[in-house]
């Protein structure tokens, strides 16, 4: 049996463990407070496994960001995680039915987080040498388009010779990420006048009416088969019942496929103009993460993934997917991205969000063994 599978199976109870520590210190994007509480665990598992902490890049509104430097070498490898979630404080519970482990943010990617820590622990306990430095970042706001990450990520992508990804793989197949949409972002503001809904209705001008014919123009425009998705995701507007509404926000949310098209739905949505004469629309938000797609370099790195996964006796595969991820931002600057190579479950950004144990061994080892292959 391969050292590092073997290695992995022994420890698997250990590894489950540091991701339940992580699960239940629930770390909203929003919530600085209780983000810096969790990566103060993740700090706890660097100085128990390594001796040293991460450096701590202080962020005011969000949590702190870590930056964890393992190995030496002239090239670096760029190791990705988050550890942000979706999920409000007490939203969910960490709990195990049978193979499946539930929580909050345990497969988006709280899971992947730890694996890569012991993909790293597995390296320096089996005294695997390195050629290459790795540099592992751990933030704290991917799930709201790294506002204060990005240029981070971007910067340390600019001295790397890979970026690895530690996101869930595909659901089913399993398969490693090689391409990805690009994503923006938008919230559209809209104000009317309010007036008396009985005796002075047609004084008023309905932000909320306003608000339904853009939302109705701006779905019109998703088109499957292109790749572009135009979701409308919240809205919010009015107040009492027997007011006409003079003010609504909705907020808006774009998967394309190519720079060009994103290019040319940001330029509709940045241009949108009122229906209704009265109305003031502000547009506010923008271009977050450039399509992420495959090129010869990927598919390269690939190659090298799904030879070390065929000595793992697993078969691997590649997948384009719709979600975006911090691969978005390596990818575009030029950098072979690998994504996909956290914990395999079901469930992302949903209540019955999982990882399944029995693939956490496979799944570490194949990080681990990719790691030490590059």
């Amino acid at each position: 049996m391969d050292q590092i599978i073997k290695y992995m199976l022994e420890n698997k109870e250990h590894i489950l463990g540091d991701i339940q520590y992580l699960v239940e210190s629930d770390s909203p994007s929003n919530n600085k407070q209780l983000a810096d509480i969790c990566n103060q665990k993740i700090q706890n598992l660097f100085h128990r496994y390594f001796g040293y902490k991460a450096e701590e890049i202080e962020q005011e509104n969000y949590g702190n960001h870590l930056r964890f430097e393992f190995g030496k070498g002239e090239e670096t490898i760029l190791l990705l995680s988050h550890y942000d979630t979706v999920w409000n404080e007490g939203d969910l519970s960490f709990k195990v039915e049978g193979d499946k482990v539930f929580g909050p943010g345990i497969l988006d990617m709280k899971g992947g987080l730890v694996q890569a820590i012991w993909a790293l622990k597995a390296l320096q306990d089996l005294q695997i040498p390195l050629t290459k430095k790795v540099v592992f970042l751990c933030t704290s706001d991917e799930e709201i388009g790294s506002p204060s990450s990005k240029g981070i990520i971007e910067k340390e992508a600019k001295n790397s010779d890979f970026a690895l990804v530690t996101e869930p793989p595909a659901e089913e197949s399993g398969a490693l990420k090689t391409g990805r949409k690009g994503t923006s972002r938008y919230y559209v503001h809209i104000e009317g006048k309010a007036a008396h809904a009985g005796n002075n209705h047609e004084d008023g001008i309905n932000a909320i009416k306003e608000a339904a014919h853009q939302i109705v123009y701006l779905e019109s425009l998703t088109d499957y088969d292109t790749g572009t998705t135009i979701n409308v995701g919240s809205i919010v507007g009015g107040g009492k019942l027997n007011v006409v509404a003079d003010s609504s926000t909705f907020g808006i949310d774009v998967r394309v496929k190519s720079r060009e098209e994103q290019q040319r739905v940001d330029r509709i949505i940045k241009e949108l103009k009122p229906n209704s004469e009265g109305i003031r629309l502000k547009v506010r938000g923008g271009i977050n993460r450039p399509p992420m797609n495959r090129n010869d370099k990927t598919g390269e790195l690939f190659t090298i993934a799904k030879k070390v996964a065929k000595d793992l006796g697993m078969d691997l595969e590649e997948a384009y997917v719709g979600g975006g991820s911090d691969g978005n931002f390596t990818a575009n600057i030029g950098v072979p991205t690998l994504d996909g190579l956290g914990a395999a479950g079901k469930g992302i950004h949903a209540r019955n969000e999982h990882i399944v144990a029995s693939e956490i061994p496979n799944r570490t080892a194949l990080l681990c063994k990719l790691i030490g292959s590059l």
